[in-house]
């Protein structure tokens, strides 16, 4: 039995999906810029307005302010850096967590080199940010706030509308990297006073290399590559067509579908967390009700991520040991290092992932491989 359980890391392609992207590459293959002139093009064209709108509808807001991008790096790059260069000559600083995704912490650690300042919010033990905190931070020198929705290795959903008031009374740019939420739980980005999301289409079973960044209606905010003039002259490079219209369709049967997908994978994560309490010395991050449905990150005395994932692996399962684009990091997680999780522990920790394709009987063998393993890696570990 193969099982795959991570992902938060990337999704499995919808085949609906992949059925209506198919033609897009090689029928209607034609660049959607000449549509003023080729028929075939504005077929393309209108197939990524129905994109644009579905987007919409999923976020609660007008399709004009939907903009393509490669993924969730990008709109995070494009949010953060946009508003920099927008605010070039007078400068100013940034709010922000540790706990973000690298694409967040390492734009950061750029815009301090031009000269903008970065200050970061505390977060408690789970990992969720007091908007108290956030009041206190504010200056008038505060051009941005970016806090991510849910956090991708332990789940914790921070409490974005509060904190989406606070930035509006105050007239705060707020952003928010919504990449491991978006057509997982609800988002309505004027209920929650957000004026810029990042989203990812292969988190939500759409493909690889496209993603949006949904920017509010008077928010001003600079393009941060050069090019041609797609998306209103904001986000330079040919249109990937294809996959732009695929994470419209993922986003249409999200719509459709989310809430069994939530119940189904909620009980999936239930059954392991059963199970758990049972085996001595594994514990659960991430706060305890305010958590995304399908994650679940524990942490294991006496047993090394590693080993355990190239056990696991062995026996047919995959899961990580926190964010896949850290994966190959020797580094402890800055995620678990800011919820103040000892370092022993913060080696011991896996990340379980699971999605709409998983099913009970998987996590039945995973419950009984991981119990084996556990004790295996125990009773091999040096005394």
């Amino acid at each position: 039995m193969y099982v795959y359980l991570n992902n938060a890391a990337t999704t499995k392609v919808d085949g609906r999906v992949l059925f209506k992207m198919s033609k897009y590459f090689s029928e209607l293959y034609e660049n959607p810029m000449t549509s003023n002139y080729s028929p075939l093009a504005k077929n393309v064209e209108d197939e990524m307005d129905k994109a644009r709108e579905s987007i919409a509808k999923l976020l609660n807001c007008k399709p004009n302010e939907i903009y393509f991008t490669s993924g969730g790096t990008e709109s995070d790059n494009w949010a953060i850096k946009g508003i920099c260069l927008r605010n070039w000559d007078k400068k100013g600083e940034i709010i922000s967590t540790p706990i973000e995704h690298m694409a967040i912490i390492a734009t950061l650690k750029t815009v301090e080199k031009w000269g903008f300042k970065v200050k970061f919010l505390p977060v408690n033990k789970y990992g969720m940010v007091d908007p108290d905190d956030l009041k206190k931070l504010i200056t008038k020198d505060t051009l941005l706030v970016s806090v991510m929705h849910a956090n991708n290795e332990i789940g914790t959903i921070e409490p974005i509308e509060e904190i989406g008031k606070i930035c509006r009374e105050k007239g705060i740019v707020f952003h928010t990297d919504a990449v491991q939420t978006a057509c997982h739980i609800d988002i309505d980005v004027k209920k929650m006073n957000i004026d810029l999301l990042s989203l990812s289409a292969h988190k939500f079973y759409g493909p690889k290399g496209v993603g949006a960044l949904f920017i509010r209606e008077g928010v001003e905010i600079d393009p941060f590559m050069d090019g041609g003039h797609q998306e209103k002259g904001l986000r330079s490079g040919t249109h990937n067509s294809p996959s732009i219209i695929g994470m419209g369709e993922a986003v249409n049967i999200a719509l459709k579908e989310m809430e069994e997908e939530r119940k189904n994978v909620l009980y999936m994560r239930n059954m392991i967390e059963e199970k758990i309490k049972n085996l001595e010395g594994v514990y659960i991050n991430g706060d305890p009700y305010k958590r995304l449905p399908n994650n679940l990150s524990i942490s294991i005395e006496g047993v090394k991520a590693e080993s355990l994932l190239v056990y696991l692996a062995l026996n047919g399962i995959i899961v990580s040991a926190g964010a896949a684009c850290s994966a190959k990091e020797k580094e402890v997680s800055h995620v678990l290092k800011a919820i103040g999780l000892p370092e022993d522990l913060a080696y011991n920790t896996i990340r379980i992932s699971l999605g709409k394709f998983n099913y009970p009987k998987e996590i039945e063998y995973f419950n009984e491989v991981l119990e084996t393993g556990i004790k295996k890696l125990r009773e091999l570990a040096p005394r």
